[in-house]
Order: C-alpha cells, then structure tokens, then sequence
C-alpha cells in the first residue's frame, strides 16, 4: 500500500478515491455444543440445491469457511465458530439497500435450517 501511495502526489485523495461500504458489526446466534457445523453444513446443502437468492446480481457460493455467498454489490457470511458454540455473521454492502437485500437474504436461509436462530451482536 506504501508503495501505491507513494506513486501519488496526493496520497490523501488516493485513499478517499477507494470504495466505500456498509457492513455489520460481527453478529452471533447462540446454538447447543456441536449445533454450528451441523447448521452450516445443512445451510450450504441448502443453498446448494434450493439455489441463491438472485439479489442484484448472480452470486457466487464460496464453502472454504462456512457459507459465504458473494454479489457484485456485497456479500453475506454465516460460519461456525472454532471455538465457541455459536455461529457467526457477517454482512457487507456497497449500498444501505444492497446491506438490507444480503442481510434479509442470508437471515432467510438460515432460518430455513435454524428457525429459532437469535442474532445478537459479539460480545467482543
């Protein structure tokens, strides 16, 4: 990044030019011991074959760590915690709206595998 910054006269205006976004503070549903990588791999079984929420444009599945589906305008991310019984979930926007659109989407689908899921903000 020094690098980059380094080939502007203004290194200021280089850094205000970057896209800016809207995301969530890490949000976390509390489940029974052993409940989040069952739930994560019911949910990406889920989205797998019932398909993704289309949302602005086509998504993209990525499973490397949980479910995390990726759109031209954000994405949305439930994966287990290693080292506590919860999942965790993470939502980005380049838009409030597009934020809106993925976080209604994801809750969506994961309430179709976790109907009681309770989100609330990490204590962290």
């Amino acid at each position: 990044m020094l690098e980059i910054l380094s080939r502007s006269a203004d290194a200021n205006q280089v850094l205000h030019d970057l896209p800016t976004s809207q995301s969530t503070p890490e949000l976390n549903v509390a489940c029974r011991e052993g409940e989040p990588h069952q739930v994560t791999a019911d949910l990406l079984t889920l989205a797998r074959t019932q398909g993704l929420p289309a949302g602005a444009q086509h998504p993209v599945l990525c499973d490397i760590d949980g479910v995390r589906i990726d759109w031209d305008d954000g994405f949305g991310l439930v994966r287990a915690s290693n080292t506590t019984p919860v999942l965790v979930l993470r939502f980005e926007g380049q838009t409030t709206s597009a934020l809106q659109r993925i976080e209604h989407d994801m809750m969506a689908l994961l309430r179709q595998v976790k109907p009681d899921a309770q989100v609330q903000e990490a204590a962290h």
